[in-house]
């Protein structure tokens, strides 16, 4: 079992954070805000793949007269994403969002920044304290010569301490880069002085298989030390590949389940049947299932036994054959042909 981090624990709207609740999973809408039924189908088709907190980007004063239809029809807590413009911060609230995410390197001026937060805690809003490689204050980059660990670390311990120093405690931390091993040096030094939760992610990660081997190396990474409270999956794709990248994550990890786990043989040469094509077809059918069980389809006797065991239920392939099987039993033998449709017949009647 990965022991967490002990965390104080805040509130996105009625979403826990940190504290022991389960790890949050989170994205970003890729449509322009004031474009509201693209944005709000899109926040619904992230919640359906079980996104649970959705930031959206509010660069322009359209984006931010849109919010307040988008939070009141939104099935998720909303939270602004503020860069450059304070005064975007101050009406996002207004308009009744559940966070707001800012990063004080582009904000500028520290009592602005207090500003922000003494309405934030008016209003019950939550605050992300973003600190990214890419806008680090400059007297950090003057110090350190470049967006190192401790001065990533360094900058995030210094917002956090000013929070403290203002009374505001409902606030999270995300520090990220888009160089792994940074990133996770990073995550560790903030995390060994503070009880503050971490939205954690690896930025700018990239698209299709590179994107997702990146992010989840550092952010599998980071959960195995028991770090994270909130995570996003930062891809340049649908922002629901992001949810169901994160959720593979967290899975892989035993920290969260959610849908079926599939545990299938890699091909090798004693494989008698088209395992690709049966796992590709009980993948499919199974994508939106909200049943929380692993299934193992196992290509040859070398490993099927011993997954059979761990496994609710699954197939193990002979030549042309497969043992359909239950909590390491075998229950019946099926035809290559139908073995995928039986199975599937199979788990549709678990209860």
């Amino acid at each position: 079992m990965i022991e967490r981090r002990k965390t104080r624990q805040i509130s996105v709207g009625w979403v826990r954070i940190g504290g022991g609740a389960p790890i949050v999973v989170q994205s970003m809408t890729s449509t322009k805000t004031h474009e509201v039924d693209a944005t709000l189908d899109q926040i619904k088709r992230l919640a359906k793949a079980g996104c649970e907190i959705v930031r959206v980007a509010v660069p322009h004063k359209e984006d931010v007269e849109a919010l307040g239809e988008i939070v009141k029809n939104s099935p998720v807590p909303i939270i602004a994403d503020i860069h450059f413009a304070p005064s975007y911060a101050f009406l996002s609230m207004e308009k009744g969002v559940h966070g707001i995410r800012i990063n004080p390197g582009n904000i500028g001026k520290e009592e602005v920044v207090r500003e922000i937060v003494e309405e934030a805690k008016v209003k019950g809003v939550a605050v992300r304290i973003g600190v990214n490689s890419g806008s680090l204050e400059r007297d950090l980059l003057e110090k350190y010569g470049y967006p190192s660990a401790e001065a990533l670390a360094e900058s995030a311990l210094r917002w956090s301490e000013r929070f403290e120093r203002w009374g505001f405690a409902n606030y999270k931390v995300s520090i990220k880069g888009s160089d792994v091993l940074t990133n996770v040096q990073a995550n560790l030094i903030f995390a060994k002085e503070t009880d503050v939760p971490l939205h954690i992610g690896i930025t700018e990660a990239g698209m299709g298989t590179k994107g997702i081997i990146k992010s989840s190396v550092g952010i599998g990474i980071l959960l195995y030390l028991g770090i994270g409270d909130t995570v996003r999956v930062s891809l340049t794709d649908d922002p629901v590949v992001e949810v169901e990248t994160a959720y593979e994550i967290l899975k892989s990890l035993g920290l969260r389940r959610r849908g079926v786990e599939i545990v299938a043989c890699p091909t090798c040469g004693r494989i008698e049947v088209d395992l690709p094509k049966v796992v590709k077809e009980v993948e499919d059918k199974l994508k939106d299932s909200d049943k929380n069980l692993k299934v193992a389809i196992m290509g040859c006797v070398v490993n099927a036994i011993g997954e059979a065991r761990e496994a609710d239920i699954g197939l193990a392939c002979g030549r042309g054959f497969a043992w359909i099987f239950k909590k390491g039993k075998p229950v019946r033998k099926v035809e290559e042909g139908v073995m995928a449709e039986e199975l599937l017949k199979e788990i549709e009647n678990l209860d």
